[in-house]
């Protein structure tokens, strides 16, 4: 038995996922539930955001009110030493604050949009938050001894007058109670003109790209006062503007490349060795749409929400409205795997566009050994892809399966009615809830050898 853990917001909206295999082998149990559990929320609590760190032991979260609560996983038990322990509170802080733009007579929000962990290099935590507009280092440390044995002070502090010094004293550490401090150790500010959508740590460990709507820029992670503009999409007549940028992300391997998505459903692969502006791309990935299944709606469900690499980088993966699309690098003209996710939505597209849902975001995610992918539906639903034995499966994130280790029964989701599959869906389409992620359900995933 192996255990990983995958984390789903209220919506089903997916973040991340651990690593496993095949879904013919695998079952779900739910695990935890991290949040509140009633829908009494503040605003300012609703999750924006979550993040995993590289090992999986903490988990990040920002919510709208601009805080970031991470959590941390218990060890292993001796009794049982495959099954990890629950997630509980590390720390808490205040990422960002309410600002204003007094130039535009513009409100900045104090939302976390994004949040990525830095590699681990000591035993101090890394990791970069951003709101519309600014993006934020913080450093994450633990303090358990503190020093004693001044020679120029008192304990409280206070300074000694040096006549009373008479003999000189060695100051020594003494054990102290646990306390995790998070302290902002860069601001990188004044960048970006429209709201920052992606961040992306580059595998060189020394830089990372920040995207928003019509700009993508390279920072350094040493220099806050400045930063290098490598995609500029922006046209001299804002009337002539086609589309946006959606997505970016580096390659988990290679420093000098990266990608990024656009509205219209294209995927540009840039190579920075190529020019310091990668306004020209190296490959440009798109699929060719059928001319008989095009109508008013194909744009829209054609913007891609999310683009992710694989781990071991020769492929990605996209989000649009309706599918998750696999690609190769090496291959630009057609997906190599496209999945469904929730087509049985298309006949209801002018619905969907009349209440705004047509427009809603989804993420996705692989899974460690890349052989499964991840995201997210209406109704708390996701759905697993298993790209080796071509099977998918549909759970819901809900909190009447909230009993601990209770297995989740894979959901059936009628694709011939003409109206939503349930009252719930029903309720999320057409009454139109929106920004209804008030907790967090954290599941383990269990294979099984048969």
């Amino acid at each position: 038995m192996k255990l990983s853990v995958v984390l789903c917001p209220n919506l089903g909206r997916v973040v991340c996922a651990g690593p496993g295999g095949g879904s013919s082998d695998v079952q779900w149990c739910f695990s935890q539930v991290k949040g509140a559990m009633d829908d009494d929320v503040a605003e300012a609590d609703i999750i924006s955001t979550v993040e995993f760190n590289q090992s999986g032991e903490l988990l990040a979260t920002g919510d709208k009110g601009g805080r970031v609560v991470i959590f941390q996983q218990e060890p292993e038990s001796k009794n049982q030493p495959l099954r990890r322990g629950e997630y509980n509170v590390y720390s808490t802080f205040q990422s960002h604050e309410p600002e204003f733009d007094y130039l535009k007579s513009l409100e900045i929000e104090e939302k976390i949009n994004k949040i990525r962990w830095l590699p681990q290099k000591n035993a101090a935590h890394f990791l970069l938050s951003t709101n519309d507009k600014t993006i934020k280092l913080w450093k994450i440390s633990e303090r358990d001894k503190r020093p004693e044995g001044y020679n120029l002070k008192e304990e409280d502090g206070r300074y000694k007058d040096p006549s009373t010094i008479t003999a000189l004293r060695v100051p020594v550490l003494t054990p102290m109670d646990l306390m995790v401090e998070a302290s902002p150790r860069r601001v990188f500010a004044n960048a970006h003109t429209y709201h920052i959508n992606s961040i992306s740590i580059n595998s060189d460990c020394e830089t990372y790209l920040s995207a928003d709507d019509l700009r993508i820029n390279l920072w350094h992670q040493e220099i806050t006062d400045r930063s290098f503009n490598i995609v500029d999409i922006k046209p001299a007549n804002m009337e002539d503007l086609t589309e946006v940028i959606t997505a970016a992300e580096f390659h988990p391997n290679q420093c000098n490349t990266f990608v990024y998505s656009s509205s219209k459903g294209t995927i540009r692969l840039c190579d920075m060795r190529a020019s310091a502006l990668c306004d020209k791309h190296t490959k440009l990935f798109e699929e060719p749409e059928d001319p008989n299944n095009r109508s008013f709606f194909s744009e829209i469900i054609s913007s891609i929400s999310d683009v992710k690499f694989s781990n071991n980088g020769r492929y990605m993966m996209t989000r649009d409205y309706l599918s998750v699309k696999i690609w190769d690098l090496c291959m630009e003209t057609r997906p190599v795997e496209t999945y469904q996710v929730h087509e049985y939505l298309r006949s209801k597209l002018c619905s969907l566009y009349e209440n705004d849902c047509i427009f809603d975001k989804f993420e996705c995610c692989w899974n460690g050994n890349d052989s499964v992918v991840m995201t997210g539906s209406y109704n708390n639903f996701f759905r697993m892809f298993d790209r080796g034995y071509q099977q998918d499966v549909t759970y819901e994130a809900s909190r009447e399966n909230s009993r601990p280790r209770s297995i989740l029964k894979p959901r059936k989701i009628s694709t011939g009615c003409t109206c939503p599959t349930t009252p719930a869906l029903a309720y999320q389409l057409y009454s139109r809830p929106r920004d209804l992620t008030k907790r967090l359900v954290i599941f383990h995933e269990r294979t099984l050898r048969i």
